[in-house]
């Protein structure tokens, strides 16, 4: 089984990269491909560009054995939307399986996704949550049809995630550390230092990008 991690990655750094590595390990995956959105859909327009991402995913992830950066979005007009994407790779791997991780706010959003119901045709799901998680509280951020949908799908047993099926939802806890791309942005801005908070030959591509502007 193989895991998808998509994302805008503008930029890059360890809130992304450490649940995905914790998803590997714990599913035992082949590969994680990390795909960077090229329009994403339900955002604006990323504050680095299509190359400048990509090359800090090239930098950020090289020392990382069995993980792959996908470019196939990068490289299709229109849209970035993982319904495409999945379909994409279910067409080059046939007989792999896929499971597609996503954030806890990324899942919070997912009935807003473009065919969304049909994700799980292609995959399965993990949702990556905070120790401690409650269920309840997807319940109360979704309507009771969509949830209802959901919830049957659920699950925090790995072995749950069968092969050769697709459809599950696995809720599972991870390492989280209290990183965005939205407050590295406005740190970088601000002119303070955030090397902790991404690989350092990452940070110092992205204050080249900066200091070139």
């Amino acid at each position: 089984m193989i895991g998808i991690f998509g994302g805008t990655f503008d930029p890059i750094h360890y809130g992304h990269i450490k649940p995905a590595l914790s998803v590997k390990q714990t599913l035992n995956l082949t590969q994680i491909r990390f795909i960077p959105n090229g329009i994403p859909p339900h955002r604006t327009v990323p504050w680095l560009n299509a190359e400048q991402r990509l090359s800090l995913l090239q930098t950020a992830l090289k020392k990382y054995p069995d993980v792959v950066i996908d470019q196939r979005e990068l490289h299709r007009d229109g849209p970035s939307y993982m319904i495409d994407t999945l379909q994409s790779l279910k067409k080059d791997y046939p007989d792999t399986d896929i499971c597609l991780i996503v954030g806890m706010d990324a899942f919070f959003g997912i009935t807003r996704w473009h065919q969304w119901k049909q994700l799980f045709d292609l995959c399965h799901l993990v949702v990556t949550t905070r120790p401690g998680f409650e269920q309840d509280t997807i319940a109360e951020r979704m309507s009771a049809d969509d949830y209802r949908f959901l919830a049957s799908r659920m699950t925090r047993d790995v072995k749950a995630l069968t092969p050769r099926e697709t459809g599950k939802i696995l809720l599972q806890s991870v390492p989280q550390l209290d990183i965005s791309s939205t407050q590295i942005r406005a740190k970088l801005l601000d002119g303070e230092d955030v090397s902790q908070w991404m690989p350092v030959e990452a940070y110092q591509k992205l204050r080249g990008f900066i200091d070139d502007d």
